[in-house]
């Protein structure tokens, strides 16, 4: 049966039709007065609610709206008071000049408050879709608080606008349960994200490096999440499971790559419990049975979240401390948004089996004169996210793991996705602290960026394959560990003589490589965070003869499968582009598998044999009949 026309549900409800000014009117002195949320702020009222003289001593709570909030200008100072339970650009003035309330609380646990009447809402003023056939009127773009709000306020005040979509799911209220009707034909009110620039897709772009085929995904909004997207044409499957969402899923959507086909919650239904974008969004989820509305104690809970294995959250911050601690609801002392969802989501997709909880911020801030990356979270800035909660945070220069790790390892792993032009400044403040050895190597100021582009999987002989990509400062544990799964053999190879242990002050020694002069590279068993360190090789420029020196080291448990031929091509390919002329090499004469691996490396091979030492040359020259 079709929707009841405009004509139709006026007649049906006559009784309840109100003009704004009615409906705001029954507002009293000190009742508490909640505002529909995001996109769906019901702005009619919102202004009828403003202009209504007799209204006094009345608190105004919401989250985020897009639209005006006239009832925080100063001159409103006796009629309303506000409380925002997650600060938007219309309120951050009154929140900071002391004229409105910030209340910090999980987007997840907000329900609760209404429901258990520890905030006893008298009017919540809602928009919502017109009522269809059987009188049911959809929460339309926002479910999020709404729902829980409308169920638990005293008297339900409803702009009902036309141009509202009838959203999917757990998301509709019935007429009987709305007090007073107020028709509307206005635009939902828009928020269109801009094109991304670079340094959001080179965010979105480590970002889109953690997410697997059939991996579920949580975006916020803004250019990052939207950037994100851009990246998973390649993608397959994937899901999503999310408190919002904006226009960049429409075209993931199309092609075929949103499917939700391996969710392990809800099956093949986009959730989420509101959205905020174009018009185009808004006609994507009219009546569309792919996408699910529900409330957020319900879309946000950790333990519903977890549910969906692959599970990935994408949340933003203001600044990281060098031991994790993430700041995203203030500047220093001033309060600037909320809490949000980023624990509910970091915590739900820690607990997902796969998950990954990811922060996204770039870098610096105010063109590249402050650092995000920060020794300590500035005076008065909220920790939104413990420490103990981080897994992944990425910048532009790449993605730090942290979960698990010392605070040794945190900080250097924060180090190296800094900017590059604060790095000595923040291992230096890192030693203050006593975070990193006292004699933890310096980073050079002008140090080349880290080559990415060399990053590769490598197929290898019994039908495996491995990661191949540069060194990192923060390769120290996994080199140790190669270390010690070394034979003695291997390890008189490769330094000459018997070497027992491997201390923090010798491992440093082979972390030194500035991706230019020098070069490192490793094969790793996998790309993940809990890949094995199973190969390192090395060359160190002689600027005497422009030569570069070469030294290699295999895990003897993977000897035989191609690596060392790999790493050399690999590393003579990285030192031609960088200008070498060939590679220097010393290989003790016993050392058989090493030699054949230069030997068949394509170039033609010097060599002179001295008291049991090869001393190899290997000009960057083809063989004539190669």
């Amino acid at each position: 049966m079709a929707s009841m026309t405009l004509d139709d549900w006026k007649k049906r409800y006559s009784d309840k039709i109100k003009s704004p000014e009615q409906a705001v009117a029954v507002a009293g002195p000190g009742n508490r007065v909640f505002i529909g949320s995001g996109a769906a702020e019901p702005q009619t009222l919102v202004e009828a609610l403003s202009a209504c003289p007799n209204i006094t001593d009345t608190e105004v709570v919401h989250i985020l709206t897009l639209g005006v909030a006239t009832y925080t200008e100063p001159k409103f100072g006796e009629r309303f008071r506000h409380n925002a339970y997650f600060i938007g650009p219309n309120v951050r003035g009154a929140v900071a000049e002391g004229r409105a309330d910030y209340t910090p609380i999980f987007l997840s646990e907000i329900p609760a408050l209404f429901q258990s009447g520890r905030v006893v809402i008298d009017i919540a003023l809602i928009e919502v879709s017109p009522p269809d056939s059987h009188g049911y009127c959809s929460y339309g773009v926002s479910t999020d608080i709404v729902k829980a709000a409308a169920e638990s306020a005293r008297l339900v005040v409803a702009e009902v606008n036309t141009q509202m979509p009838r959203a999917l799911g757990d998301c509709f209220i019935h007429v009987r349960d709305i007090d007073f009707m107020v028709p509307s034909d206005r635009p939902i009110l828009e928020a269109p994200q801009g094109e991304a620039d670079e340094l959001a897709s080179c965010i979105a772009r480590h970002i889109a490096n953690l997410v697997e085929d059939g991996a579920t995904l949580q975006l916020g909004i803004g250019t990052i999440p939207d950037a994100v997207l851009k990246y998973l044409d390649g993608a397959r499957d994937l899901g999503i499971h999310t408190e919002m969402f904006s226009d960049g899923l429409i075209a993931l959507v199309e092609k075929g790559v949103i499917t939700n086909a391996e969710k392990t919650l809800h099956r093949g239904k986009i959730v989420a419990s509101f959205v905020m974008g174009s018009r185009k969004l808004y006609d994507f989820i009219d009546n569309n049975p792919l996408v699910e509305f529900h409330p957020t104690e319900y879309t946000n809970d950790p333990f519903i979240i977890a549910q969906n294995d692959k599970m990935i959250s994408i949340n933003a911050a203001i600044e990281v401390d060098l031991t994790g601690q993430v700041c995203a609801d203030s500047l220093g002392e001033m309060f600037y948004s909320g809490i949000g969802g980023q624990v509910d989501f970091t915590r739900g997709a820690a607990r997902s089996r796969g998950g990954k909880p990811i922060i996204a911020l770039p870098s610096t801030a105010k063109n590249e004169t402050i650092s995000r990356i920060v020794p300590c979270l500035k005076q008065g800035a909220g920790v939104v996210t413990s420490r103990g909660d981080v897994h992944y945070v990425v910048t532009e220069y790449g993605a730090a793991f942290l979960h698990g790790k010392t605070m040794r390892e945190r900080a250097l792993a924060l180090i190296q996705i800094a900017h590059p032009k604060f790095r000595p400044w923040l291992l230096s403040e890192a030693k203050v602290r006593n975070l990193v050895y006292a004699d933890q190597i310096e980073l050079p100021v002008r140090m080349a960026l880290y080559p990415e582009e060399l990053e590769r999987w490598i197929e290898l002989r019994e039908e495996s394959r491995a990661f191949l990509r540069p060194l990192k400062l923060t390769d120290e544990s996994m080199v140790r560990e190669l270390f010690y799964k070394l034979s003695p053999e291997s390890v008189h190879y490769r330094f000459f003589r018997m070497i027992k242990a491997m201390p923090h002050h010798k491992l440093q020694e082979l972390l030194k490589t500035n991706y230019d002069l020098d070069m490192a590279m490793v094969v790793l068993t996998d790309s993940s965070e809990t890949a094995e360190m199973i190969a390192i090789a090395h060359y160190l420029n002689d600027p005497h003869t422009n030569f570069a020196e070469a030294a290699f080291l295999v895990r003897d448990d993977w000897h035989g499968r191609g690596i060392g031929t790999t790493l050399l091509r690999a590393l003579a390919e990285i030192a031609r582009t960088h200008g070498f002329a060939g590679f220097t090499a010393d290989v003790l004469a016993a050392n058989h598998g090493m030699l054949r691996v230069f030997h068949k490396c394509g170039y033609s091979v010097e060599s002179k044999l001295v008291e049991g030492v090869y001393s190899l040359k290997i000009p960057f020259v083809k063989e004539k009949n190669d």
